[in-house]
């Protein structure tokens, strides 16, 4: 039997594992992405995406990347960010997925390890700027902060709209899943980067794995500058975003937002694809918001 993460793994076999991917799964469809949705407002997302590597079995990542393909069509985010995603994965989701990305591995600054990425749908949004910290007292290099078990990043863009012309900033990052000064230092850096990073007073989207659920006081900093959409929105759920294969439970996936009028719907997205449970470890988290 072929070993699908291996073959992945082998980036100069990058063509060759696409038409691999689209033979094996038999996967015959039209991303929404690709063709543009107009659909009101924009619409973003976060989306543990679940390490690539890990040893999953059922959920290994070969056997569900179609599902998670099959997700992004049926959702159509305009911009979404991704935590724990390597590199082959990061490819996927640009090959086959219609989209493009802007990150960097979080072990290198470069292509190792996992990738705080962000994608857009470049017939929706255009990229301005962009640029990566590190959640540590060094943040312009690689570097572990405080009592973190991992190097931890953020993504940062400027990005424009372009059925209304307005510009925003994204943000997404991943938290520390142990040290909690780690967790509440990172986002605090984060907080106090945001007049830096957005010095015009774009609206705002954080995404990201926070770790945390949001009864910690690790967002107070982070109540007082933005919203969670998920508390804002005219449509909303209360559904748990982490699920672990079935055996986890748990807020800790958000998308907090600022400087827009309104956010008519958030959602955990739990529907199937591909027949299969999970598209992920996490729900993705999908919000639509109004300028």
């Amino acid at each position: 039997m072929v070993n699908f993460v291996w073959i992945y793994m082998n980036i100069k076999m990058k063509k060759i594992i696409l038409f691999t991917l689209a033979a094996l799964f038999s996967m015959p469809f039209v991303s929404k992405a690709a063709d543009g949705d107009d659909s009101e407002g924009l619409k973003v997302m976060s989306y543990n995406i679940r390490l690539g590597s890990a040893n999953d079995g059922t959920n290994s990542w070969a056997l569900r990347a179609s599902a998670t393909q099959d997700m992004l069509a049926d959702q159509a985010p305009d911009v979404f960010g991704v935590q724990e995603a390597l590199e082959y994965q990061v490819l996927f989701l640009e090959d086959m997925c219609g989209y493009e990305y802007v990150g960097v591995g979080r072990e290198n600054g470069k292509k190792e390890g996992e990738h705080m990425a962000i994608f857009w749908n470049k017939k929706k949004v255009s990229m301005l700027k962009w640029g990566t910290f590190w959640l540590s007292e060094t943040p312009e290099k690689p570097s572990m902060g405080w009592d973190a078990a991992c190097k931890r990043t953020a993504t940062w863009a400027i990005m424009k709209d372009k059925k209304t012309g307005k510009k925003f900033c994204f943000i997404n990052t991943h938290l520390d899943h142990e040290g909690k000064e780690a967790q509440k230092n990172g986002l605090k850096l984060i907080v106090d980067r945001l007049s830096e990073i957005n010095p015009d007073g774009y609206p705002m989207v954080l995404t990201g794995d926070f770790n945390i659920t949001p009864d910690n006081k690790a967002l107070t900093d982070l109540d007082a500058k933005m919203q969670s959409a998920r508390k804002i929105a005219e449509k909303t759920d209360s559904h748990d975003t982490y699920n672990g294969w079935g055996r986890g439970s748990g807020v800790i996936d958000y998308i907090y937002v600022s400087g827009f009028s309104s956010c008519p719907e958030f959602q955990t997205v739990v529907k199937r694809y591909k027949d299969r449970k999970f598209v992920s470890d996490h729900y993705p988290v999908f919000a639509r918001l109004i300028f």
